[in-house]
């Protein structure tokens, strides 16, 4: 009898099919969400992939609870009042289609403004308007088209990674059963039960077909539950007309499994039990590390690695110290300058506050707060220096999650990520041609040997070692960049890095230090008061000389200004009752400059009226010289500096001869000079201190932020590097164009396994013995040969 199947869910519609639109359903659950997404422009779901809903399930009155604003305010990781973000764990995702129809949540429900899925962790991240919707009508509208949330309140995050330990069971199952079938196939190995003693069979062999019974019960759970995952991708790779790298691993695991199965039900021997679940286990173990590696990458478990950062903590007796984020602790006050990031939650102080949340809600439009109001960590202030009251640790807020917000993702494909999935296709695509071809050729000669051959090869020829290549190297190199003081956001960045040919350097606060650096005042004396003002309108910017410079000066009674403005490139000014301040170029403050600075100056003017200017000497970096003469030989250098020409003659002198020197740039020029290189086929790195060069890291193929001792995080940039490992930036490119190298050396020993092993496939002389040795020892061997080679690697690095 035929079957009908359900068009949303695939189940089988039994006797009493739902005929709706001319489509069958199970239920009317099914028929709903049909309906739902058809009225909502959302049909294009089926076309994804078909039969990729769930049922929906709704328990009236479930979610009552959701109602409770306490409850609502512990779930949520932004809540304003007008607009609250909720990441919610959903087990349904499980495919393309999954991913967007959640990401078209706005279609159902414009309340919605964005949704983001992170398929790895199975959390749809939704940002909506709380005061047109709740997060009730929310999770309820995700359980009515059959992505019910998991939501505990007790320990929330807890329980929902609890959810994800199967693959710590998968791998345990595969290597009990694997140290067992290994154990029982020993017999087999030496061929002991063919040995005689003293005239008579050796006792071995009554117990040969036990042996071999209980290899194939250990293999079942291998097969069937630990390994299921590999099978499912590869019907989903191949139902979307997708040749992955899982498909021929499912067929190896498949073929592995029906073969070594029809050999001791017909006693043609003992099967390859002993391959499969060796097979099977090591590939769950690079799957393993490589969860490993994501965990340990996560910024809200290990976080005071991965953002050497810090901000101005206000001590009781006034005092401003800089202190690591992490150290922060519930009640401090905090400084928050201008363009800085807020690290934490908390309650607004002093100061006029108006935040830019784009960072965490992707809306643009700045959020005026005053004294008293609740901030939120990930905002950024815009209006002068605030102060703050700290109400959680960094650990629990939501900077920790900006870096991977897709307001930041742009396209940065990487070529080693395209090489693998051209590999998988290709590779599939060969071992089939070659398995049909000896299948051929054998029918030819001698038949009897065909179905061996042709099994054989798609056994031997599986494809383990080349998915566990790029994982254990790539993992194992973020570990070590970590230790070595250089953070990046993901092994992508890797990639990019190792394909770097042009680098592009900010000036201040980039290749000079503000630790050095010494100022002398030219110009007409300040009083009293306008020194107190430019104390308090350098306090509140962030810019490397502005920072200078209010460590030079003497110390003044610190009070909150009426108004704080900073010109991006040209400079600052506040306003203090009736006295107004500029700080910045000699254009900025009104000054006609006839003729360029042979020096870097800070000029000044209170009430329109020039006063003088701060000349600097600007300190480079140690090591500069030798940095940039090394990395000349392989990469285009130039320098982009807002600055003017004053410190062109020294740069010159510092720099490789004929690097070009451009001063006077916007961050739009440094943007648009980007551009133009990418236009022309180059692979840019831009090095910048955060600020005023977020547009130029966010355009470059690779935007490393320098970290001192200010508080420069930038979504935008893709690594951070800390000040003092400056010198060190080429040995880190050196080694990751290195560790792209080892990946390849690794597919070269996998595929001279391969060719070791298809000889003895194709020729029909596939021993047990020796599938059992190749396939295990291919996977072991290319994890040792990463492992030992990126510890090497990061053994030459300082």
């Amino acid at each position: 009898m035929s079957t009908t199947n359900c068009y949303h869910c695939g189940e089988d519609c039994a006797n009493t099919p739902i005929d709706f639109d001319d489509k069958s359903f199970c239920c009317n659950g099914c028929k709903t969400v049909y309906e739902i997404f058809s009225t909502n422009n959302l049909s294009y779901y089926y076309d994804i992939q078909s039969a990729a809903g769930a049922t929906p399930k709704i328990v009236e009155g479930k979610y009552d609870f959701l109602a409770s604003e306490s409850i609502v305010e512990k779930l949520t990781e932004f809540n304003d009042g007008a607009m609250q973000i909720v990441n919610l764990y959903i087990p349904h995702i499980h495919c393309s289609s999954c991913i967007w129809v959640l990401e078209n949540l706005n279609k159902i429900n414009p309340a919605v403004s964005n949704s983001q899925v992170d398929f790895p962790k199975k959390t749809v991240r939704i940002t909506y308007a709380s005061d047109i919707t709740s997060l009730k009508d929310i999770v309820l509208l995700l359980a009515h088209i059959g992505y019910e949330p998991y939501i505990s309140l007790d320990d929330y995050d807890q329980k929902k990674k609890s959810v994800n330990r199967s693959l710590l069971y998968k791998l345990g199952i595969a290597g009990f059963a694997f140290g067992n079938v290994m154990f029982l196939s020993f017999p087999e190995y030496f061929d002991l039960a063919s040995n005689k003693t003293n005239g008579g069979e050796y006792w071995l062999n009554e117990y040969e077909g036990v042996f071999r019974w209980l290899m194939f019960t250990f293999s079942l759970p291998v097969v069937f539950y630990a390994g299921k995952d590999y099978f499912i991708s590869a019907f989903k790779g191949l139902r979307s007309k997708i040749l992955n790298i899982d498909v021929p691993i499912a067929l190896g695991i498949l073929v592995l499994f029906v073969r070594s199965t029809l050999e001791i039900i017909f006693d043609w021997g003992p099967g390859f039990f002993d391959s499969l679940t060796g097979l099977v286990f090591f590939l769950l173990l690079g799957k393993f590390f490589q969860q490993k590696t994501y965990s340990f990458l996560s910024f809200e478990r290990d976080y005071k690695s991965y953002f050497p950062i810090a901000v101005t903590r206000i001590l009781s007796n006034g005092k401003e110290e800089t202190t690591q984020i992490y150290t922060i602790e519930r009640g401090d006050r905090l400084l928050i300058r201008n363009e800085e990031l807020i690290p934490v939650d908390g309650i607004l102080i002093n100061g006029n506050a108006k935040i830019d949340y784009s960072f965490v809600t992707g809306e643009s439009e700045p959020v005026y707060k005053t004294s008293g109001d609740k901030i939120f960590a990930g905002g950024k202030q815009l209006n002068g220096a605030i102060e703050m009251d700290a109400l959680k640790t960094v650990s629990q807020s939501y900077l920790t999650q900006l870096w991977s917000n897709a307001v930041f993702q742009e396209d940065k494909s990487s070529k080693f990520q395209t090489l693998t999935d051209s590999i998988g296709k290709r590779f599939t695509i060969f071992v089939l041609s070659v398995a049909f071809l000896s299948a051929g050729f054998w029918i030819y000669f001698d038949s009897s040997k065909a179905l061996n051959v042709f099994t054989a090869v798609l056994i031997i020829a599986c494809p383990c070692a080349i998915a566990l290549a790029s994982p254990f190297t790539l993992g194992n190199m973020l570990r070590i960049f970590g230790r070595k003081k250089f953070y990046l956001k993901d092994t992508q960045t890797i990639e990019q890095l190792a394909q770097i040919d042009t680098a592009i350097f900010d000036k201040t606060g980039t290749i000079t230090t503000s630790k050095k650096s010494v100022a002398t005042y030219e110009g007409m004396q300040l009083t009293e008061e306008e020194e107190s003002l430019l104390k308090n309108t350098l306090r509140a910017s962030n810019h490397p000389l502005s920072r200078i410079l209010y460590d030079l000066l003497s110390e003044q009674n610190i009070e909150t200004l009426d108004e704080f403005e900073e010109h991006i490139g040209k400079g600052i000014e506040g306003t203090l009752k009736d006295s107004r301040i500029k700080v910045g170029s000699a254009n900025f403050v009104g000054k006609n400059q006839t003729e360029a600075s042979e020096s870097t100056a800070v000029h000044i003017s209170t009430n329109e009226i020039y006063k003088g200017c701060f000349v600097f000497k600007n300190e480079y970096r140690e090591g500069i010289s030798e940095l940039f003469n090394a990395m000349s030989k392989t990469i285009q250098l130039a320098i982009l500096s807002g600055d003017n020409e004053g410190e062109k003659q020294r740069l010159e002198q510092l720099l490789p001869k004929l690097t070009p020197l451009y001063f006077n740039q916007k961050p739009s020029d440094k943007l648009q000079f980007i551009k133009s290189l990418q236009e022309q086929g180059k692979k840019v790195m831009m090095v910048g201190d955060g600020l005023n060069d977020a547009g130029a890291l966010a355009q470059s193929n690779v935007g490393i932020a320098i970290s001192e001792n200010v508080n420069i995080f930038s979504p935008a940039c893709d690594g951070i590097l800390d000040a003092t490992r400056f010198t060190e930036l080429f040995s880190y490119i050196v080694a990751s164009k290195k560790a792209i190298k080892i990946i390849k050396w690794s597919f070269i020993l996998s595929l001279a396994y391969n060719v070791v092993g298809l000889y003895f496939a194709v020729t029909g002389q596939l021993e047990p013995v020796i599938a059992a040795i190749l396939m295990p020892l291919s996977s072991v061997s290319v994890v040792a040969f990463t492992t030992v080679a990126t510890n090497l690697l990061g053994k030459k690095l300082k």
